[in-house]
């Protein structure tokens, strides 16, 4: 191997390892608490009507102080939710989706933690929450119309829960009737129908809205760079990603009194807030326009997402009615496609696929099919291994020809830097007759390596991003993959009950577990099979870079390290059958004992 492609693969092996370096010394920052918020309202949105509101009162009860959730939940009429999946209530204050928790999630892999909580009502800590809503148009005032502190009244059912909506109505002063109908399927989608009957003896104008608004970013803001978390939006197929920082960084928009931005989607959209796992949607009916915005009211710091639909105008003793969908829950890739197949236009690349989103979808639905199959998530990655392994086997087996003939000329290639000596121009050239004398390509060994860093990326993106790999357990002490290795030498590898150092920690650093153990001895011996630099400084590097990969992958999910020791050890077991296929013997500390290799023959002759 020549020097120029020796310098390509120790400048890319060294690259991967200023990326893990910096994993370690800056990882993700720890979740710091929500300042103490106050309860004043979101900002209302509006369509550039004359009349459309800029501000909405407080809600009555609403103290400066941040409430406990159960006595902010007493303080106004509610209807319960019940499904399957979800629990909460509805506030007949607004008609606020404010309450909503995920009944097959908890917050740790404790079976006694309590479930996952997604949406919460004003007065608690983090309020999170959808609204919906009219804004007023020609004839009308703010109090002619439900908004924020409407004190709604259930018209029809009592719970909602599957096939049992409620319906919810409020009549203004001048005879005109709201209803706003809630339904919800079985996993996470809340359709809701908005109507007016205008009992009144003048044309309305007016806007229907739905609103999610976020007070303050989230307490468990993971801030990691492969991770987008806060504002997601879809408009006619064009995806945007908006981080909660660039949301403070919007211009003041006139119209909306407010640091926002405003695109218009002419049929297909939705716009919410994304989460790691979570996620809440504004979803419009599939082919109908609508506005979408993206605001930040920078005094009650609010974070708000928008979909106001086109002006409607309403005859006397005339009605219309507008439905809109939300979604609330977890993304799950198969609920999203489904959803995604029923008409709601790439609703899957809410998950965060990233830059590499043609190997991670590809990589992902893989994984998943496999999980199905075999039903542990730790042995679906390594069938995961061994497929890509198959896959890239055609190349990796010229690969593997070329290393062991490279690894057979390293004495001739000494032999050659001995007597060109500094001459570097000379020790080139002669390397060169000797590739082509010999019908050795040197730069075959490197695509294979090329092609797994992106790979690895890939994977590491899917177990880090997807939900699917959230808590999921492998064997013994393994039990979520989607974590550091929970074992060490002080726990006996997981044989005594103790925990390990915290991940992340020094202790965790030093005292690393059983996987990134394995992970180190493999790339050790698996190395060994591979021909040495002649210069002493990359032999130096490369001797040492499975042992510090081993101590920086300690704090990386333990099923990439899964991911990772399997590899190693397929492409060992692919490179010795394939050397001593072409006659070469490696033992596992590189010694090649070739009985049949054209120099041995010629030493004998």
């Amino acid at each position: 191997m020549d020097d120029q492609n020796k310098n390509l693969i120790l400048a890319t092996a060294l690259s991967f390892l200023v990326i893990l370096i910096w994993f370690v010394v800056f990882p993700p920052p720890e979740p710091t608490p929500a300042p103490e918020v106050t309860t004043g309202e979101l900002t209302a949105p509006g369509d550039g009507l004359a009349t459309a509101p800029t501000t909405a009162e407080a809600p009555a009860g609403s103290t400066l102080q941040v409430e406990t959730r159960q006595e902010t939940l007493a303080e106004a009429p509610r209807v319960e939710i019940d499904t399957p999946r979800l629990t909460g209530s509805i506030s007949l204050l607004g008609g606020r989706i404010d309450d909503l928790s995920l009944k097959d999630y908890r917050e740790t892999i404790d079976p006694q933690s309590p479930i996952v909580t997604l949406l919460s009502p004003v007065g608690t800590d983090s309020a999170y929450y959808a609204l919906y809503g009219w804004a007023p148009g020609a004839g009308l005032t703010l109090d002619d119309v439900p908004g924020a502190n409407t004190r709604w009244t259930l018209e029809n059912g009592q719970t909602l829960g599957l096939d049992a909506p409620i319906v919810l109505a409020w009549t203004n002063d001048k005879g005109m009737t709201f209803r706003r109908t809630i339904g919800i399927d079985a996993n996470f989608m809340f359709t809701v129908t908005q109507s007016v009957q205008n009992g009144s003896d003048m044309t309305a104008s007016l806007a229907p809205y739905g609103v999610l608004a976020r007070h303050g970013e989230p307490q468990d803001l993971r801030n990691f760079f492969i991770l987008h978390e806060g504002l997601v939006a879809m408009a006619d197929g064009k995806l945007t990603e908006t981080d909660y920082s660039d949301m403070r960084d919007f211009a003041v928009d006139s119209r909306e009194g407010a640091r926002a931005e405003v695109t218009q989607v002419a049929e297909n959209g939705w716009i919410g807030f994304t989460d790691h796992f979570w996620m809440t949607t504004l979803i419009p009916e599939p082919g109908s326009p609508f506005k979408s915005v993206a605001k930040y009211d920078e005094a009650r710091d609010i974070y708000q997402a928008e979909a106001v639909l086109p002006t409607q105008t309403v005859a006397a003793g005339q009605s219309t009615t507008v439905t809109t969908m939300l979604f609330a829950g977890a993304k799950e890739w198969e609920t999203l496609r489904e959803y995604e197949r029923s008409g709601i236009q790439n609703f899957v690349d809410s998950i965060d696929w990233g830059w590499f989103f043609f190997l991670t979808k590809p990589i992902f639905w893989l994984l998943h099919n496999i999980h199905a199959l075999i039903g542990n998530m730790g042995w679906s990655i390594i069938g995961l291994t061994l497929i890509i392994k198959a896959i890239l086997f055609p190349l990796a087996y010229k690969s593997y020809v070329s290393m062991a003939k490279m690894k057979e000329l390293q004495p001739q290639m000494e032999a050659l830097k001995e007597k060109a000596g500094d001459d570097r121009q000379k020790l080139q050239q002669g390397m060169m007759e000797l590739y082509k004398k010999e019908k050795v390509n040197p730069a075959a060994g490197c695509l294979p390596i090329l092609l797994q860093i992106p790979i690895f990326f890939s994977l590491y993106k899917v177990i880090f991003v997807t939900i699917e790999l959230r808590h999921a357990p492998w064997f013994g002490p393994f039990q979520d993959l989607s974590a550091p290795d929970p074992t060490s030498i002080i726990n006996l590898f997981g044989l005594l009950p103790n925990a390990a150092p915290e991940p992340g920690s020094l202790m965790a650093t030093i005292f690393i577990g059983i996987l990134p153990l394995l992970l180190g001895i493999s790339m050790w011996v698996q190395q060994k099979l591979n021909p040495a630099p002649t210069d002493p400084t990359q032999q130096m590097i490369f001797a040492w870079m499975p042992w510090v990969f081993m101590f920086m992958l300690g704090s990386f999910a333990s099923g990439l390290v899964v991911y990772w020791i399997a590899n190693n050890t397929i492409t060992f077991t692919q490179q010795y059958i394939i050397m001593r296929s072409q006659g070469y013997k490696p033992d596992v500390f590189g010694n090649i004992r070739s009985g049949f290799s054209r120099k041995a023959k010629t030493e004998k002759k």
